[in-house]
């Protein structure tokens, strides 16, 4: 039931269904008498305290066409599926709603609609020329001095710049930054989170130094240092993390990556050869071949993968 439908501009309001003249009635009424408007509405009626249905002439309705024996078939089938998981074919004794879920499912089948999203991403980098790794090594001990920079590209793996990123407010980080501004105009940023190296990855660091305030919003003269970049690029962590589908808990629906931090690319203080391993495991996510967790949900429920070529038509239809 809807919550709230606007009054049409133009028709005479009733505000209760005992003020409705004679011969005046909504859709619903004219259905169940087998009629549905022959014109544009004349009125309207306040029903629910907040929703107005449109009121149409009796005298101008006109009979509706009976529905063939197939059609009739196919409307039946329809109701009957709405009770009828569509992954595991549990009949529920109420409707299941709009995803067709059962209760066993839903886990599930929300945990496979993010791997199946992982690799939608996977596959967008891969073949998109733009697309580039930055891969940026802090190791908080030794701050400011032990840092380095690397940018690899996504399609081919190949390194397009590496190199010490220099102390705070020298000219040697100042060259650096003019470098990766230029390099990184009009590109594809994708980035490791901070938590995912040996030591803190990130390339606000580059920037400033941590702890310090950040302004929201992308930096106007480093676009590909902020967080802002984060929610247009998914990081290869989080692409990863969706593809792999661990769980803390069961009835987890939001995977995420090990609590022991195992993860398939190289972490090491060569922050090119990381790189490299990291686009790697995006070459593989795209392919399908990047193992899965082994307790994955949709792999373990005996039900195998969701069918999501329902919401992938609709998808197609809304993009289209």
């Amino acid at each position: 039931m809807p919550s709230y439908v606007p009054a049409l501009p133009g028709l005479t309001r009733y505000t209760w269904w005992g003020a409705v003249p004679e011969g005046l009635l909504t859709k619903t009424q004219l259905d169940r008498q087998g009629l549905k408007p022959g014109g544009e509405p004349l009125g309207q009626v306040l029903y629910h305290g907040n929703c107005y249905a449109p009121l149409y002439e009796v005298t101008a309705a006109v009979a509706k066409r009976p529905c063939s024996p197939a059609q009739k078939a196919a409307l039946d089938r329809a109701r009957d599926l709405q009770y009828v998981c569509r992954r595991c074919g549990h009949h529920d004794d109420e409707p299941l709603g709009r995803g067709r879920w059962c209760d066993s499912c839903s886990i599930p089948a929300a945990l496979f609609e993010v791997h199946d999203q992982a690799q939608q991403h996977a596959r967008q980098l891969v073949a998109d020329e733009s697309a580039v790794l930055l891969v940026v090594d802090v190791e908080p001990d030794s701050l400011p001095t032990a840092q380095a920079v690397a940018v690899v590209d996504v399609r081919d793996g190949e390194v397009l710049f590496t190199a010490l990123a220099g102390q705070y407010g020298t000219p040697e980080r100042g060259e650096v930054l003019d470098r990766l501004d230029v390099l990184l105009a009009d590109r594809r940023v994708v980035r490791e989170p901070d938590h995912m190296g040996p030591y803190s990855r990130y390339p606000g660091a580059l920037l400033r130094l941590p702890g310090s305030v950040v302004q929201p919003g992308p930096d106007p003269q480093h676009p590909w240092a902020t967080a802002h970049h984060l929610k247009e690029n998914p990081s290869v962590a989080s692409i990863w993390s969706g593809w792999f589908g661990w769980t803390g808990y069961p009835g987890e629906t939001i995977p995420s990556v090990p609590r022991d931090g195992a993860v398939p690319w190289s972490r090491s203080l060569d922050v090119a050869a990381d790189g490299r391993s990291m686009a790697a495991v995006l070459h593989r996510i795209a392919d399908g071949t990047e193992p899965v967790w082994e307790s994955a949900a949709w792999t373990t429920d005996g039900h195998g993968e969701p069918d999501l070529s329902w919401d992938r038509r609709r998808t197609a239809r809304v993009a289209a």
